[in-house]
């Protein structure tokens, strides 16, 4: 029985042997990590050149394109907006032209429709004409070539 403890006490402090490195190792990896992460981070300068050179070329970027932006015709769309009367007579004016506009194009529509609806039915009807009067020539051709066949 002595025996028994004695085995059960070197494999309880085996495992707590084995607990204590475990923890230890990954102390370690963990110290090796934190400090390859912070090295990298505070002594490479290679990447703040690039973020720099980045940060430039958007800087650069961005003055051109505002540059480029027509600000003098910006000024004076915005003056010719102040300047328009808001009268409210002129709007109904305006509206009505619309409105006017709007209702005559509709009406075009609307006959060039009946139009086109009338030309396509008349183009239709012919085509049927025209295939019937095919269908009976052959029909023609056909009879015609078998009582000539009969009466020879």
């Amino acid at each position: 029985m002595d025996h028994n403890h004695q085995q059960w006490r070197i494999m309880r402090f085996s495992f707590k042997n084995a607990t204590i490195v475990l923890t230890v190792v990954n102390l370690l990896i963990f110290l090796f990590l934190l400090q390859g992460f912070f090295t990298s981070s505070s002594s490479s300068s290679s990447p703040r050149r690039v973020v720099s050179a980045q940060l430039r070329y958007i800087k650069e970027a961005e003055e051109i394109r505002l540059a480029m932006q027509p600000l003098e015709l910006i000024k004076r769309v915005r003056e010719i907006e102040q300047e328009e009367p808001s009268g409210g007579q002129e709007t109904e004016q305006e509206k009505d032209v619309k409105q006017n506009t709007a209702v005559d194009l509709s009406k075009r529509l609307k006959d060039f429709r009946a139009l086109n609806d009338a030309s396509s039915f008349k183009a239709l009807e012919e085509w049927r004409k025209r295939k019937m009067e095919r269908a009976r020539q052959r029909d023609l051709d056909k009879t015609g070539g078998v009582s000539s066949s009969k009466t020879s």
